[in-house]
């Protein structure tokens, strides 16, 4: 088997999937050969996510869904077994994020982080269960690196996360029995994306942001996807339950010092 059959015969799920991260793994998963359903709120984009990946010679279910709308997300579950059969593989992905102190945010704006990013992630989680393949089946959330670590102006972002990533845990526990593996990646800055477009909104913050991680840059789509592909296939068939930092050195902390440049002691 070629490696762009590795994931021929599965079935993948994305929620959140017509722009950004979520898409690149859709893209990716399709050219290793998987059946994709894609879901987003705006069926505009969602059409034009799906065209994408057909033109790639991919095969792909776009279907507009709330991740908010429990029935709206199991529908699309019902949807996309009939088409493509049990789901192998599940990516909970819808987020949404901004800058704002606690002090000066409404009530509604940090409700409205919470339902799509926690709530969200556990409607697709749960809706997805009675239609997953058992055993064999591997979730994953799209965590940040807010779910561990506070930050200024992200109250919102880092509680929505933080109960992403003990949500994860939970559901691996509870569901390792049917076979089922549950786990989070956590990306750092990753290129063209449009959180970082909102929370790095001038060249001094984005410059700003680089210098104080220690490989120096801001990752890819294709780094992200390629961590999911590990936890999604059989090389990570005994792992649950865990976070994946895939975000250069983020979770490590301040690394602006020039180590390097730091004569050594005699």
């Amino acid at each position: 088997m070629t490696r762009s059959e590795t994931f021929a015969g599965r079935t993948l799920f994305v929620a959140g999937g017509s722009s950004g991260i979520n898409l690149g793994v859709a893209e990716h998963f399709a050219r290793l050969g998987a059946r994709v359903a894609l879901i987003s709120r705006s069926a505009e984009r969602i059409a034009k996510a799906a065209a994408g990946i057909v033109d790639a010679g991919g095969q792909v279910l776009g279907i507009a869904a709330d991740v908010r709308d429990f029935s709206a997300v199991d529908s699309a579950f019902a949807q996309t077994r009939d088409a493509f059969g049990e789901i192998d593989i599940v990516i909970s992905g819808a987020a949404g994020n901004f800058l704002a102190p606690a002090a000066g945010m409404s009530s509604n704006a940090f409700k409205t982080v919470v339902d799509i990013d926690l709530i969200g992630t556990f409607n697709v989680f749960r809706a997805s269960f009675p239609y997953l393949r058992k055993p064999g089946a591997s979730l994953i959330a799209i965590t940040a690196p807010q779910g561990a670590r506070p930050e200024m102006f992200q109250a919102h972002a880092c509680a929505a996360k933080a109960g992403v990533n003990m949500l994860t845990k939970c559901l691996a526990m509870e569901w390792g029995p049917a076979g089922v593996r549950v786990n989070a990646v956590s990306p750092g800055p990753i290129d063209g994306t449009e959180g970082m477009a909102r929370l790095t909104a001038t060249p001094e913050l984005e410059a700003a942001l680089r210098g104080k991680l220690a490989l120096r840059r801001y990752g890819t789509r294709q780094e992200i996807a390629d961590c999911i592909e590990y936890l999604a296939g059989d090389g990570a068939r005994y792992i649950t339950g865990a976070i994946l930092d895939c975000d250069g050195g983020m979770m490590l902390g301040d690394a602006s010092a020039d180590a390097l440049a730091v004569p050594e002691r005699a």
